[in-house]
C-alpha cells in the first residue's frame, strides 16, 4: 500500500493497547511499530505508556515517524512518551481515540482496556480496517451482520501478516 490516499500521503498505522501492558504486549508492539517504520508508514498512538509507548520505541528506532494524539493540553504524567516525535495535544480526554481511528489506513489493537474497546469500536463504526492481537474478543448482536476485527491467534501470524501488508504492491 504505497499511497492510500491516492495524494501522496504517508500511509499511518495505529497502534491502540493499555498503558499499564504487559512485557509480551510491549515486545510485540515494539515488533509491530518497527516493521512500519521500515515499511515507510507512520505509526500514531495516543501518545501514553504502554503499547503505546513501545510501538513508538520501535517505529522511532527503525528510523520511523511517530504520532501521539495525546489526551491532555499539554506534557502530563507520561504524555507524551519520550518516543513520540510529534504530539499532538487535543485536551480531549478519551475523545482523541475518534482522532486516532480517523488519521490511520489500518489500526492494530495488541491487548488493552476499555480504551482500546472504543478505539476498536469506533475503526470498525468508520469502516477502517482493525487487526487484533491479545486484545477483545468481539460478537455482533444475533441477526447483525457486522464487519470484525482480524484476530490473530499468534504475534507470529499478527507480525507475518503485517510483512505482507507492508509489501511493495500490497
Amino acid at each position: 500500500m504505497s499511497d492510500p490516499a491516492g495524494v501522496n500521503q504517508l500511509p499511518v498505522l495505529a497502534v491502540f493497547g493499555a498503558s499499564d501492558a504487559s512485557v509480551e504486549e510491549n515486545a510485540v508492539a515494539e515488533q509491530v511499530g518497527a516493521a512500519a517504520a521500515r515499511a515507510g508508514w507512520v505509526v500514531l498512538t495516543g501518545g501514553g505508556p504502554g503499547v503505546m509507548e513501545a510501538a513508538s520505541r520501535g517505529a522511532a528506532e527503525a528510523g520511523g515517524l511517530t504520532v501521539g494524539i495525546l489526551p491532555t493540553d499539554g506534557p502530563d504524567r507520561g504524555y507524551p512518551n519520550d518516543w513520540v516525535r510529534l504530539p499532538i495535544y487535543t485536551g480531549s480526554g478519551s475523545a482523541r481515540n475518534a482522532f486516532n481511528v480517523l488519521s490511520a489506513n489500518l489500526c492494530i489493537a495488541v491487548g488493552g482496556g476499555p480504551g482500546t474497546l472504543s478505539e476498536t469500536a469506533l475503526a470498525l463504526k468508520s469502516g477502517t480496517p482493525v487487526w487484533c492481537w491479545q486484545s477483545w474478543d468481539l460478537t455482533p448482536p444475533p441477526g447483525r451482520d457486522r464487519p470484525l476485527p482480524r484476530v490473530f491467534d499468534t504475534a507470529d501470524d499478527l507480525l507475518n501478516a503485517l510483512e505482507s501488508e507492508f509489501a511493495p504492491g500490497s
